[in-house]
């Protein structure tokens, strides 16, 4: 892993950026519902649309990184991010009614992040031939996702300090310096060569994978979609009520709001360094996340303490954070090289569904049923739980 060291932190500079790219909007959507005069659930679509068009292009972006290679898909992948951001840059800047070329821009973000973060999980299984090794990469790469999670709420109230538009003008910038480091800093592995295979043949392979996997398979997409819909739904909840509730705005609020997300990437970075290569342990290993993660959101109530609702929600980002590393290592490890960026896409694809499907479904609960969103998000938690313990059976289930 020593050698490959400048390999792996250049990736883990892509979903620091994709991360940052979007979250870092989470606690600057009151403020941009005010600024361009847009309701709650508009300003939700900001983080939707970007998520949709990444969920329709991911697996197109997976099997072309497995038919032409990684970096190939990776790199103009980034640039789209950053002309995406600064369309949505300029549109906030000049324009007197900017949220449809907002949104535009937030279209190419999100066509940009389908080849960008989720290529980056089947280059890091490339990589190495040791799976202990492989879990220990992905564990980083998950760190630095979550650590992105931990940063954007800082970053973006920050930012937004200055100029309410300037956490957009960031994402070009970001995605340049990820584009640099990529350049020039990761190999693609020698026996990474384009595939000669058909599209027809490779539909054939990937459903012969399916057949033989599916159940386990299909398992960890929904986990990894309920893990992201609890976080992101829960997210955007206390952004709102972090003003609205409690009156703190700027970089209060957005220190507050990274609470939760310190202790969810401290707990995906342990996760990682544990997990090694036993299917079986990273099976109780989501399950005993989502326990955590479920249990602490049924005590949310509303008009409950400051204090009280952070160590709520940070008990949960704590089930999330164990959670997701070991959905990763089983994704990735128990897929053969060939289908490996498609079936890994797929499962990013599920995960990005969570995304964009958490904030607007919360923004209507905040609406109509707020007493019930936080049994609903516990609910949904439980569901994972079930799930993966009766679904995932690694020994039955290794990859063929």
């Amino acid at each position: 892993m020593k050698e490959k060291k400048l390999d792996l932190i250049a990736l883990a500079s892509i979903p620091l950026v994709m991360t940052l790219g979007n979250s870092m909007l989470i606690p600057i959507l009151p403020i941009i519902e005010k600024k361009i005069d847009i309701t709650p659930f508009q300003s939700s679509l900001i983080i939707t649309v970007y998520s949709i068009v990444a969920i329709l292009l991911i697996p197109f972006a997976g099997y072309l990184s497995d038919k032409i290679g990684r970096k190939k898909v990776i790199i103009p992948s980034l640039i789209i991010t950053g002309i995406g951001g600064l369309i949505s840059a300029f549109a906030a800047w000049k324009l007197e009614n900017p949220f449809m070329l907002i949104l535009v821009g937030r279209f190419l973000q999100g066509i940009g992040a389908s080849g960008a973060f989720p290529v980056v999980l089947p280059t890091v299984g490339d990589m190495f031939k040791d799976e202990k090794v492989v879990s220990a990469g992905l564990g980083l790469i998950e760190t630095s996702n979550t650590f992105g999670k931990v940063l954007s709420p800082v970053i973006g109230a920050w930012l937004a300090i200055f100029l309410w538009f300037l956490p957009f003008v960031f994402i070009p910038i970001f995605s340049a310096i990820a584009v640099v480091l990529v350049l020039f800093m990761v190999k693609s592995p020698k026996d990474q060569e384009k595939k000669q295979q058909t599209f027809k043949e490779f539909l054939q392979f990937i459903k012969k994978v399916f057949h033989d996997n599916g159940r386990w398979l299909i398992t960890t997409f929904v986990i990894g979609c309920i893990n992201m819909f609890v976080l992101f739904g829960f997210l955007f909840h206390f952004s709102t009520l972090l003003e609205k509730q409690y009156d703190k705005e700027g970089i209060i609020k957005g220190l507050i709001l990274a609470i939760p997300l310190l202790f969810l990437c401290i707990a995906s970075y342990a996760a990682g360094k544990k997990i090694g290569e036993n299917k079986v342990i990273m099976k109780w290993v989501i399950l005993a996340g989502n326990v955590i993660a479920s249990v602490p959101l049924l005590f949310v109530k509303p008009d409950v303490s400051l204090t009280y609702l952070v160590v709520m929600l940070s008990i949960a980002g704590v089930g999330i954070g164990i959670s997701l590393p070991a959905l990763d290592a089983l994704i990735t490890e128990g897929i053969k090289k060939d289908v490996r960026g498609t079936v890994t896409s797929l499962y990013s694809s599920m995960r990005f569904l969570g995304v964009a499907a958490g904030p607007p479904v919360i923004a209507i609960l905040m609406k109509n049923n707020e007493e019930w969103m936080y049994y609903i998000l516990a609910g949904m938690g439980g569901v994972a739980v079930l799930i993966t313990l009766f679904a995932i059976k690694p020994k039955a289930n290794e990859a063929s």
